[in-house]
């Protein structure tokens, strides 16, 4: 892991700002003579900078992002507890962790960190800048952000705003941290049981019904208590808790329901799209409960020069991780047909 330290105020959009920020990222591969081999990961609410660890379905040797070919990048996002400022940081002005006086940031500020990183780094243009959930919002705002930068998208799972449904199941989440009695204590452990109550929701929404009764349903009919969907819920909780920050998951839920596109630029979130110049590769997932298919066949309706591809799977919103295999075909017959149009616009120039 890499750290950048950009040591002055770094203003948010909400009107706060912090003193200072680090962020952590992760490269793999090498950059090209010319720097055209950029592939940009933007990751979900609760990954890291490691892309090589939760995406290797698509990422690593004899993969669609191959860094033999490409030169990977992943940063890990403002907010979290993975490396970048986040809640568990030390405040400078303070000397003390943020905890629960860390500001309200947003998808654009998580975005215009990311642009101070690819300046430190000298990058000039990004060939492919991908990502899944709220990588696809970060995605999107990074290619109005930098128009001139960004030349191609790939986009899983996401939308052009949050929903209503993912900002009610965000408030819940947040309601169950708070109804935690150890919740607004400087302690890194404040609100750990309510994060647990939260990852158990979430999971509900990451999968869905087919899932779990095709994966949890009890064989015994005699069972009163101790059902395996509960036991599964209850470790899916421990896991998050053992790696994640109640602070940090509750700025990022808050993150996510800022996202929408058509803010400062007019409200229509249709005539924003319209205006993207991006060649774009857009993959729905047809169980998908969270960010439905409707929200990616949106994108798509409305991108001037999107593909859009729906994958069959039981995985849910999941399956944007898990289902490497089938969206590999998709992804490697778009990243072809890129290479042959940037050959073909050589061979005229």
């Amino acid at each position: 892991m890499h750290y950048f330290q950009y040591n002055q105020p770094f203003a948010l959009e909400g009107g706060q700002s912090l003193p200072e920020i680090t962020i952590a990222y992760h490269t793999f591969g090498q950059l090209n003579a010319n720097k055209s081999n950029v592939v940009w990961i933007c990751h979900a609410l609760t990954a890291n900078s490691d892309v090589l660890d939760w995406w290797n379905g698509l990422v690593g040797e004899n993969k669609a992002f191959d860094p033999s070919r490409y030169f990977i990048i992943c940063a890990n996002i403002l907010g979290s507890c993975y490396g970048t400022t986040g809640p568990l940081s030390i405040n400078p002005e303070t000397q003390k962790p943020y905890y629960s006086s860390f500001p309200q940031v947003t998808i654009r500020d998580m975005v215009k960190a990311h642009i101070l990183l690819r300046e430190h780094l000298g990058l000039e243009k990004i060939r492919i800048l991908a990502g899944g959930s709220c990588g696809g919002f970060q995605v999107l705002e990074w290619a109005f952000a930098e128009p001139e930068v960004v030349e191609n998208l790939f986009l899983l799972a996401t939308s052009a705003a949050e929903s209503t449904w993912g900002i009610g199941i965000h408030t819940t989440q947040r309601l169950m941290l708070e109804a935690d009695g150890t919740w607004g204590e400087p302690s890194p452990t404040a609100g750990d049981k309510g994060l647990k109550a939260a990852r158990a929701l979430g999971m509900l929404t990451y999968r869905n019904y087919q899932i779990l009764a095709q994966n949890q349903t009890d064989p015994d009919p005699e069972k009163l208590d101790n059902y395996r969907v509960s036991s599964y819920l209850n470790y899916q909780g421990d896991k998050l808790v053992a790696r994640f920050n109640a602070y940090s998951y509750w700025t990022l839920t808050k993150a996510l329901d800022s996202h929408h596109l058509g803010r400062g630029r007019g409200g229509r979130l249709e005539a924003v799209l319209e205006k993207t110049a991006q060649k774009t590769l857009i993959i729905g997932i047809s169980s998908d409960i969270l960010c439905p298919t409707q929200e990616q066949k949106f994108l798509a309706q409305h991108l001037p020069h999107a593909d859009y591809v729906e994958i069959d799977s039981n995985y849910g919103h999941d399956g944007f991780i898990i289902e490497g295999e089938k969206i590999s075909p998709h992804l490697n017959n778009w990243l072809a047909s890129i290479q042959n149009e940037t050959q073909v616009s050589k061979a005229i120039l």
